[in-house]
């Protein structure tokens, strides 16, 4: 008689490889991921099945986490200006706690084939514009949604091309300058 799965061992390892492919980016061997989670590849198979359903799990995870993050950076706040919530947002998305999810979702975003996450690029654009509309709400502009996360992921894009963000960071700083002139004051 075989063993029973025990999800909470699972989730320790998905957690454990999301961890690891976050710092270290998604690996071609199971090998890394088997000693970032204190298990062996046999294990990961097991819990798993196959190597790109481990890292769809993978991606999955680290997506949820991402949204958490982003999301709550990015609804409004009753005592503060839509504006400068962005900014802030802005901030942490691309500082040390943001980049390692824009580099991961850059690199699958990029990847033609799109195997492990065939839609990725529609709902990479669409999962962050409800928010966006609900913050350019608070400014009387909910259309502007679009425009700001044009603006996010094209700098985003530039960031990870170039690794300017000081140039990133000053062209986003322009863009909310601008955006103050067509939303009215709050």
């Amino acid at each position: 008689m075989g063993r029973h799965k025990q999800p909470e061992i699972r989730d320790r390892i998905l957690d454990a490889c999301a961890d690891h492919a976050l710092a270290h980016g998604l690996p071609d061997r199971l090998e890394p991921l088997a000693a970032a989670s204190g298990v062996s590849t046999r294990m990961l198979i097991y819990h798993f099945g196959t190597r790109d359903a481990l890292l769809r799990e993978i991606l999955g995870r680290a997506r949820r986490r991402q949204r958490d993050l982003f999301g709550d950076l990015l609804c409004p706040r009753p005592d503060e200006p839509y504006p400068r919530t962005l900014r802030r947002a802005w901030q942490v998305m691309t500082g040390p706690a943001g980049r390692p999810y824009l580099t991961m979702f850059g690199r699958l975003r990029e990847d033609a084939g799109q195997q492990l996450w065939p839609d990725f690029r529609r709902e990479a654009t669409t999962d962050w514009l409800r928010p966006l509309e609900d913050g350019m709400r608070t400014v009387g502009r909910p259309e502007l949604g679009t425009l700001v996360l044009a603006v996010v992921r094209g700098l985003v894009m530039d960031i990870e091309a170039t690794g300017d963000v000081a140039r990133a960071d000053r062209a986003f700083d322009d863009f909310l300058a601008a955006l103050a002139a067509v939303t009215p004051p709050a």
